[in-house]
């Protein structure tokens, strides 16, 4: 497999399925967020079951000629259970709504997760050794009488099977009022942030019961709240800068260092609506859903509902790109409002060189740009090509008049099949896709 290159001319195939084939998906096991570490040696997915599965690099694939993007299951935990807030009578759900890794220190793991309302800090490790032959206990763990003990003896340590351990180190809760949206690890791998619907807090990683509030959009009288926070991250280099985006499709950028409550911001990116497009939908399909800083800290994504637009950080009034994702579909808003598929949040990732781009869509439909070539490919998490190397092949839409042989129309697409949640490989052409129950794993051409 080749390092990094254009994703939008790439030929893709079909590398893993995991989860269950059945037709009969329990809600618990939707995927709700897909994220690979820095090397990309491990992939972790949260689910609606509160459970975090992570898959590591198969080290065979990864030495064959050409690579493979081949992962096998490292380790499963259950990060958040189901609560209850008896104060405002709400059930707080366990669905993991996102999970971000902290970079390696040392030989375990670290990673965040969150669910509405609380953020945990785990650490996964492995364990292949044992003590044995202890003074003050039998091997059973029973404490020895000590005037029974005659003679001392050395401990020994012994190789066992090789265990795969996630203990929670630190559990970050009561900081927020309404549903945690993003959590976004700062680059001095110290502090972090977490944003819900109208605050962002900022938190020390060693710190549980404190964290600062930088950003407070709640107005003093809620009937004139007009815009929610829908996404924020810190930068990749600048530990003082980080962006949030709007429910009225603006994105904010804020510099810590001008003052420690962030509501003044030092830019704000907004495209002007196009007159001509101006409808009853207009509001709902401009908000942001998702916004992720490029590798190189200069450019950003940004997703709302019919496209995906870069930014570059040093140009506020307009996107110098802007790609439709399914355009075919504003035809359509009318019946998407009714079904509440309007309301869907879609994520959007960058490869690792910043190249392209990718989001997904209906149907199981995937999208990838390609910055470069300006081309891009419409592709399909299908069960029907889970056959290793299986290319995939491109997948088009018809909108209206007469449809092409492979051409699937706009009115067949399957609205309750939607791909939310993606990740790219850091380094190589492998992309994990999250489909309801199951996670695609895709490479480039062998």
């Amino acid at each position: 497999m080749s390092t990094i290159g254009s994703g939008g001319d790439a030929s893709w195939c079909f590398s893993q399925i995991k989860g269950a084939l059945d037709d009969d998906v329990t809600e618990a096991d939707i995927i709700s967020c897909v994220e690979f570490n820095h090397d990309g040696e491990l992939l972790a997915t949260g689910d609606k079951g509160g459970r975090v599965v992570i898959f590591q690099r198969d080290a065979l694939s990864k030495s064959s000629v050409p690579k493979r993007g081949e992962y096998n299951v490292y380790s499963t935990f259950q990060s958040h259970e189901p609560e209850f807030d008896y104060l405002k009578s709400l059930e707080i759900e366990e669905k993991i709504n996102k999970i971000r890794w902290l970079r390696r220190k040392n030989p375990a793991h670290f990673l965040l997760s969150t669910n509405d309302k609380t953020i945990k800090l785990w650490k996964v490790s492995e364990r292949d050794k044992a003590f044995e032959g202890y003074n003050t206990k039998e091997e059973n763990g029973i404490i020895r009488n000590p005037n029974c003990i005659t003679a001392l003896k050395v401990p020994s340590v012994k190789q066992i099977a090789l265990t795969v351990e996630a203990s929670p180190r630190r559990i970050f809760a009561n900081a927020h009022t309404y549903h945690i949206n993003s959590i976004s690890v700062n680059s001095d791998q110290e502090t972090y942030l977490s944003a819900d619907d109208l605050r962002i807090n900022l938190w020390n990683l060693e710190i549980t019961d404190q964290s600062f509030n930088i950003v407070d959009i709640k107005p003093t009288n809620m009937e004139e709240l007009t815009e929610v926070i829908t996404a924020a991250e810190f930068h990749p280099t600048e530990c003082n800068v980080f962006v949030y985006s709007s429910s009225k499709g603006t994105i904010r950028l804020c510099d810590m260092r001008s003052s420690a409550l962030c509501d003044q911001h030092s830019k704000q990116f907004e495209e002007p609506e196009n007159p001509t497009n101006r409808s009853f939908f207009s509001e709902i399909i401009s908000s942001i859903s998702d916004v992720k800083l490029s590798n190189s800290g200069r450019y950003m994504i940004s997703r709302d509902y019919l496209s995906i637009k870069v930014w570059d950080l040093h140009m506020e009034t307009k996107p110098i790109e802007t790609y439709p994702v399914h355009e075919y579909l504003r035809a359509k808003l009318c019946s998407l409002y009714e079904n509440d598929c309007i309301f869907d949040k879609f994520e959007c990732c960058w490869n690792g060189n910043d190249t392209s781009i990718m989001t997904g869509s209906y149907n199981n439909f995937f999208r990838i740009f390609d910055r470069n070539s300006k081309k891009d490919v419409t592709l399909e998490a299908s069960r029907d090509i889970i056959k290793p190397k299986t290319l995939l092949k491109p997948r088009k839409v018809c909108s209206g008049g007469k449809r092409k042989k492979d051409e699937i129309s706009v009115d067949c697409l399957d609205f309750n099949k939607k791909i939310l949640h993606t990740a790219w490989h850091p380094l190589e052409n492998i992309i994990a896709v999250a489909a309801t129950n199951n996670l695609f794993i895709f490479q480039d051409k062998f």
